[in-house]
């Protein structure tokens, strides 16, 4: 058995850190103009102009059946959808607004649908949730706010009262545990604390204080026990969150030291919201080796995709899903219910280990495929048979030394050398499997 012990979550962590991979949906009115989730904020845009993003939003093309099957063909287990970003437009019928997708020419509870296709692909689901709300007459202007500039800022905030907006979270939370059946995760986005005593609105943040994060919690788990929370209301929970970045470590709580379940969120592009021109798309090759990356450091990955404003995938998000579903269709095994390797096992360069939790399989991620032999220290007499993953073929391995060349000889009595097929097997990353004794 796996010997890694991570701090205890108070939601149910067991099926997170067996499934690994899920899906991040963004998806709101940004997707209209096409071009980033915080193009109110980057542009400055007033209300009346981005009215016309809610006057018009209509999605007709719109078919979480068919995105629920791309993901669950993918590998993904779970799915976390946009119940509501920053720009504070809700994609579920709410009673506590107006400013919903039940509003527009949309005309139906968005969410519900989600909810319903994912769960029928046997996928579990989630909701992200903007604590950020720049629509809401309550929300306090502040550093991130889009009218942080306006002359009449500070005039409009005195007739604001956070209080009132806390409250307004905590009924939509309610709302969106209540009414659509059991939910695996709720990620809340995100803290910035600041000086709220300043005189310049661009110090002024919110936290824990300003979200009352203890109650809204509170009221998240009183209603779903199980649910997995992350720790961006600026309180820990169940999940750290690291975004658009790969550890390459096993994330540790800061103080304590402790192991931590976690979870990297990253875009297949550099941007969460569908956005029209940018051309930073990775690779196949960037695609997995994130994914190997992040459960070979005990982590799970989260992978957005940011649908058209007509409701579809766009041809660029459907390949790399492909990418995935391509890859995971035979190599899955090394992902699902594995993590960090034992510490005895150290990858040489080029290479990525995974492990099952029960210890008796270690997998060899190939990233830079070599040309015939790889040697592996440390593993001989502790391996009972060596296959690759995507067809189960045998590899032959030797023990103990290094005999390719009579002159490149040596002994090590911890070497392990896998004889390897001079061409590179047709997958992004090839994998083998190793039976431990």
């Amino acid at each position: 058995m796996s010997s890694y012990v991570t701090r205890k979550t108070p939601g149910d962590s067991a099926w997170f850190t067996r499934d690994r991979f899920g899906m991040f949906i963004h998806w709101g009115l940004y997707a209209m103009p096409a071009r980033h989730e915080w193009i109110k904020r980057n542009e400055a845009i007033p209300e009346a102009k981005y009215d016309k993003y809610f006057k018009y939003f209509n999605p007709d093309l719109y078919d979480p059946k068919e995105w629920a099957r791309q993901a669950k063909a993918a590998g993904m287990k779970y799915a976390v959808f946009t119940s509501k970003h920053h720009e504070g437009f809700c994609m579920f019928d709410s009673k506590f607004t107006d400013y919903k997708c039940t509003n527009t020419p949309a005309g139906r509870d968005l969410v519900r649908e989600y909810v319903d296709a994912f769960r029928a692909e046997g996928l579990r689901v989630g909701f992200y949730y903007s604590l950020i709300d720049w629509h809401h007459p309550e929300f306090p202007i502040d550093k991130l706010h889009p009218r942080v500039n306006d002359s009449n800022a500070k005039e409009l905030n005195r007739s604001r009262d956070m209080r009132k907006y806390a409250e307004y979270m905590r009924n939509q939370v309610t709302e969106l545990l209540t009414n659509y059946g059991k939910i695996d995760i709720l990620w809340f986005d995100f803290s910035y604390p600041g000086d709220n005593s300043s005189d310049n609105l661009h110090d002024h943040g919110k936290g824990k204080f300003e979200w009352e994060s203890e109650e809204l919690i509170a009221t998240a788990r009183k209603l779903q026990p199980d649910i997995l929370i992350d720790n961006r209301a600026d309180i820990e929970q169940d999940l750290w969150t690291p975004e658009q970045y790969q550890p390459t470590k096993w994330v540790r709580h800061k103080e304590t030291g402790e192991l931590v379940t976690w979870e990297a969120c990253q875009t297949l592009s550099g941007s969460w919201g569908y956005h029209r021109d940018e051309m930073t798309w990775k690779s196949p090759e960037q695609l997995i080796q994130m994914l190997i990356n992040t459960v070979s450091c005990g982590g799970n990955l989260l992978m957005n995709v940011g649908p058209t404003s007509r409701g579809y995938l766009d041809y660029r998000a459907e390949a790399a899903l492909k990418v995935y579903a391509d890859w995971m269709k035979y190599n899955s095994r090394s992902i699902y219910g594995c993590t960090m390797a034992e510490p005895e096992f150290v990858a040489p360069n080029g290479v990525k280990y995974t492990q099952s939790v029960d210890g008796k399989r270690l997998y060899v991620h190939l990233f830079d495929y070599p040309f015939q032999f790889l040697e592996l220290p440390n593993l001989a007499g502790k391996v009972d048979y060596a296959q690759f993953l995507h067809d189960c073929s045998e590899l032959l391995y030797t023990e103990g030394k290094v005999e390719h060349f009579s002159e490149g000889a040596s002994d090590d009595e911890g070497l392990f050398v896998i004889t390897l097929p001079i061409v590179k097997p047709p997958m992004v990353v090839p994998v083998i499997e190793l039976f431990l004794k």
